[in-house]
């Protein structure tokens, strides 16, 4: 049963500079903030689907009644799709660029990859 339990000295100093890196961590500004912005952001992506909604809608009754697209419609999907990688991407921590309306303009065409 002994040999169950690691011995408490092995990698005691390495469990204390971890919890050293955290309290570090805890006390960063930066990381604060970024939360806050991710919050902000979080309130926008979910006004974007409400919207995203809407258009799909107007698109879908303007197509049933004059079969074809409102190509006005088609630009703003096409613009909100782009928004909402752009919000993922920030919430994901795949980029450090935050979407529209703080570090970027509002897209007005598909993603670049």
């Amino acid at each position: 049963m002994s040999d169950l339990i690691p011995p408490s000295s092995n990698g005691s100093g390495e469990r204390e500079s971890q919890h050293a890196a955290v309290k570090e961590n805890l006390k960063k500004r930066s990381t604060w903030l970024r939360l806050f912005f991710m919050l902000v952001i979080i309130l926008l992506y979910s006004v974007s689907r409400v919207v995203v909604g809407v258009v799909v809608l107007l698109q879908f009754f303007w197509v049933l009644f004059t079969s074809e697209t409102n190509k006005s419609l088609e630009s703003l999907g096409q613009s909100l799709a782009t928004y909402t990688y752009q919000i993922v991407r920030y919430l994901t921590f795949n980029t450090e660029e935050r979407p529209f309306p703080f570090d970027l303009d509002w897209p007005d065409g598909p993603p670049g990859f």
